[in-house]
């Protein structure tokens, strides 16, 4: 699994122009499902997240969880964190995850969110979404269970 973490001000998701998800300060995650991507990466790959300590204290330093500030999370799937673009000009996604398979393990990732996080939004998979945020920092991670 990959996931781009970004920490917001705040964040939202519009769908055919109606607003469906906000977040006031917290995480947006973008989250893409490999095809080889299993319940086991879903786990560790949240844990990492719910566990970085990339919030102010303070003191401006980043020494807090998303727990510590209670922060909210919005989740939205994303099969384009896998994009091979090694070859020619169009990216190939073909080590994304098929749809039925993703679908099942982002609603998982997005359980164990709602397990740890009071406020849990997430934007609606496989839908044409315009994202909006104002990250905060800028503050960006990305995340590769492969690499974990």
């Amino acid at each position: 699994m990959r996931a781009v973490i970004q920490r917001v001000q705040r964040a939202s998701v519009t769908i055919d122009g109606v607003e469906t998800a906000r977040i006031g300060a917290g995480y947006l995650i973008l989250l893409g499902v490999g095809a080889a991507d299993t319940q086991a990466e879903a786990e560790h790959l949240w844990n990492k997240i719910f566990g970085l300590r990339i919030m102010e204290d303070e003191s401006g330093k980043t020494n807090r969880s998303i727990d510590d500030v209670g922060g909210d999370v919005l989740v939205v799937s994303q099969f384009t964190l896998y994009a091979d673009c090694r070859r020619g000009r169009r990216p190939s996604f073909t080590a994304a995850g098929d749809p039925a398979h993703a679908n099942a393990l982002y609603e998982y990732f997005v359980s164990l969110a709602r397990r740890d996080v009071p406020r849990v939004v997430t934007g609606t998979f496989a839908a044409d979404m315009k994202v909006e945020l104002v990250n905060d920092g800028p503050f960006t991670i990305v995340l590769d269970t492969d690499e974990l």
